[in-house]
């Protein structure tokens, strides 16, 4: 071989050591960079962005399917269907529900599911059952039943970040997290407003907010509506704008509003739930119970047509013309609107129940805004005002999600003027409700199932399950005569960060943790040969062994404290064990899978009982 063709050689190798050495570099440095969070944040874009995909696309199947039965130019008018057929529609788009619900959806799907999955099963979701659902709404809604789609939003973004979480392989507690990515991001979307979607995760999936899991939910909100917005264009309903000038003499009148709310939300609540019984009792075939809803919201839609589908346009026209509508029929959809809501979804329906309580509040506020621009002189707002106020209120009232309706509300008007009264009506409206029945018209669907949830937790499992079963009896404890270098090997030597402190008697004088060290001590300081005494925190909260988990709970979160010492509530200072923030989220996991197996095996005996019956 030539010298030539060794130099050229020699040339390519030294060339390719240099690319292998820099691509080592880079793979090092990218490595470096692909830390947890990094990872966390990816994937919640991804959720985002196919749930913004979804929801436009559900978005465009609604509108066409609605357009075809009701448009300017129906199908029903170009075949030259006598007009008294619409009755039929809703019947027939519930019998095809009630064909899905058979042969596809062998597990159905709402909101109530999204938070059992989250608060009972560590976020695993069927992803599949979840955006079938969704979809099958399109034909509930798109055919005069009177639903919303927040649910199948909620259920097609739960799905998506169950769908992700499956083919990435994902385990833990990062399911919860990307169940909840999803939910809100399919709200955001759903109503173009993403700061609603984070905080109704928050507010109703969750029940509580956790750091860890607030800024994926926040990329995955912004993402899915970016997409939603940039592919398919906003969907925003554009309201009026309102502003209170006599606020001292006016803004009394939106608290009022409230309490009328609050008992509309019952109402509504109440009404669905007995409708939803019967029907579950009525001994016919469960494919032929959504038509048979379907045919009831029919005949009320004929005569009062404004209850079909979502309802928008009509939420629009009240907002901005609240007296094209005489007050008695804006009273008389408060009801009818609630009837064929409960109609729709007790008989197994799809869809949601956001956009319906909204539709009736904005009839009761623009209602009551009439009636007191007729008896009270020199008003300076306007009813339509009164109407924004009220579909947040029954929002609120019904879906125990106060924060998300007056965030709701500001992001759909566009308006921050009026915040303070839509403020004081949500949250009296909340009030009145759940002085009536604590739980929503979500968490009562779980209730009725045998679970009783509370701030993203189910309580029932909290409440019957005692400290003394849930403690750790052997303590490590340190003495408080010992230094603070002696500490520091214990620390080393243990994967504890904070420990019980005992005198010579073995009595618990006090606590110590790595926080106290980290504010007062530098380690290996010569001029620092304090005692652990001298360092401990002599006023610690403490737990008895027979207190509940719940109060426990509560008194480590109000607290922010990771380990309470229990001890006998005769001898304080006698202890007989610790607790930590581990310790009851192991009792409460290990209480609820064994709850869940439990009320699974009833709910499979009562299904096989129910299916019987219908046969019969």
């Amino acid at each position: 071989m030539s010298e030539a063709s060794f130099s050229w050689t020699g040339k390519i190798d030294s060339v390719m050591e240099r690319a292998s050495v820099r691509f080592k570099f880079f793979k090092k440095y990218v490595s470096k960079l692909y830390t947890p969070n990094v990872k966390i944040a990816l994937i919640a874009i991804i959720i985002g962005i196919i749930t913004g995909f979804l929801i436009g696309i559900y978005s465009l199947l609604l509108h066409e399917v609605t357009d075809t039965f009701f448009g300017g130019t129906s199908i029903l008018e170009r075949l030259g269907i006598p007009g008294w057929s619409i009755i039929f529609v809703p019947m027939a788009g519930g019998l095809i529900v009630g064909l899905l619900n058979k042969y596809f959806l062998k597990t159905r799907y709402g909101v109530e599911s999204v938070i059992e999955a989250a608060a009972l099963h560590g976020g695993k979701l069927k992803a599949r059952y979840a955006i079938v659902e969704a979809f099958a709404s399109v034909i509930t809604i798109g055919t005069g039943g009177s639903a919303g789609k927040e649910a199948p939003g909620v259920l097609m973004g739960a799905g998506v970040g169950s769908m992700v979480a499956k083919i990435l392989n994902l385990r833990g507690k990062s399911l919860r997290t990307y169940l909840g990515c999803g939910a809100a991001a399919g709200i955001s979307a759903a109503f173009n407003a993403p700061l609603a979607g984070i905080v109704f995760v928050v507010e109703v999936i969750y029940g509580e907010l956790e750091a860890k899991t607030f800024i994926p939910i926040v990329i995955s909100s912004i993402f899915s509506t970016f997409v939603f917005n940039v592919f398919f264009g906003t969907d925003l309903m554009v309201f009026p704008n309102y502003t209170l000038l006599n606020p001292f003499t006016e803004i009394w009148l939106f608290p009022i509003l409230g309490v009328f709310a609050g008992i509309v939300s019952i109402f509504f609540i109440k009404c669905f739930y007995f409708i939803r019984e019967h029907f579950t009792v009525l001994k016919i075939p469960n494919v032929y119970k959504p038509a048979l809803g379907g045919l009831l919201v029919g005949i009320i839609g004929f005569f009062y047509p404004q209850v079909f589908g979502l309802g928008h346009d009509v939420i629009l026209e009240v907002v901005r013309d609240p007296y094209a509508f005489p007050i008695a029929l804006l009273l008389g959809l408060v009801v009818l609107k609630t009837l064929a809501f409960s109609f729709t979804i007790g008989s197994r329906g799809a869809g949601g129940s956001i956009v319906p309580s909204m539709f009736v509040g904005a009839m009761l506020g623009a209602a009551f805004g009439m009636v007191c621009e007729a008896f009270i002189p020199g008003l300076t707002v306007q009813p339509g005002a009164y109407a924004l106020a009220g579909m947040g209120a029954v929002f609120a009232g019904t879906s125990n999600s106060t924060f998300t309706a007056i965030i709701l509300l500001i992001e759909t008007t566009q308006d921050y003027s009026m915040i303070l009264p839509f403020m004081f009506a949500c949250v009296l409206s909340n009030a009145i409700a759940r002085a009536a029945n604590p739980d929503s018209i979500f968490t009562e669907m779980l209730k009725r199932k045998g679970y009783n949830i509370r701030g993203g937790r189910e309580v029932d499992v909290m409440e019957s399950i005692l400290v003394k079963d849930a403690m750790r009896p052997h303590v490590q404890t340190v003495s408080e005569d010992n230094t603070i270098d002696s500490l520091y090997a214990v620390i080393q030597s243990s994967k504890h960060t904070g420990f019980p402190v005992v005198n010579k008697s073995g009595e618990l004088t006090g606590i110590v943790t790595v926080k106290d060290l980290q504010e007062q001590i530098e380690p290996g300081n010569p001029q620092n040969k304090q005692f652990i005494k001298d360092v401990m925190t002599k006023n610690i909260l403490v737990a008895y062994p027979f207190e509940t988990l719940d109060v426990i709970s509560d008194r480590i979160v109000a607290n922010d404290v990771a380990r309470l010492p229990v001890v006998m509530k005769s001898n304080p200072k006698k202890m007989v064990g610790i607790i930590t923030r581990k310790d009851v989220m192991n009792a409460y996991n290990k209480s609820i899978l064994t709850k869940v197996q439990r009320v699974g095996e009833e709910q499979a005996k009562q299904q096989v009982s129910e299916e019987e019956i219908a046969e019969q």
